[in-house]
């Protein structure tokens, strides 16, 4: 079973929207009216997998509350200078067995991590 959404509280979806398009460059998938006051905002990274809900109903995720939630990509160098040019206030870029990484938080506070994986055959032989 594949995960398919998370969602990631938010305050404010206009502002979070610019965020994860302009800094971390996800693109819309859909943007759509969800009954009265609420907006379906699904975003996903261009490579596809996993989208994001950028969502503001759930009474029990407050804006900021989530924490880890990690993007691959293939170039942490290169993101993290993209993204610090778009920007966002990226933590250095460290390195753990699983990986290379910088944290940042969007707007709400949301913890996130962007990082570069390693290989499963690397971390074997750390």
């Amino acid at each position: 079973m594949a995960v398919a959404v998370v969602s990631v509280p938010v305050a404010d979806q206009e502002r979070a929207l610019a965020f994860y398009t302009d800094v971390l460059g996800l693109h819309v998938m859909t943007d759509a009216p969800m009954g009265p006051g609420m907006r379906w905002l699904q975003l996903q990274p261009a490579d596809g997998g996993a989208t994001v809900a950028l969502v503001d109903w759930y009474d029990a995720m407050t804006p900021g509350s989530l924490h880890g939630l990690l993007f691959g990509v293939a170039d942490i160098e290169a993101e993290h200078a993209r993204m610090t040019a778009a920007g966002a206030a990226c933590s250095s870029v460290e390195e753990q067995p699983w990986g290379r990484f910088t944290m940042l938080k969007d707007p709400d506070g949301n913890g996130l991590v962007v990082a570069q994986l390693s290989a499963p055959e690397d971390i074997a032989t750390r």
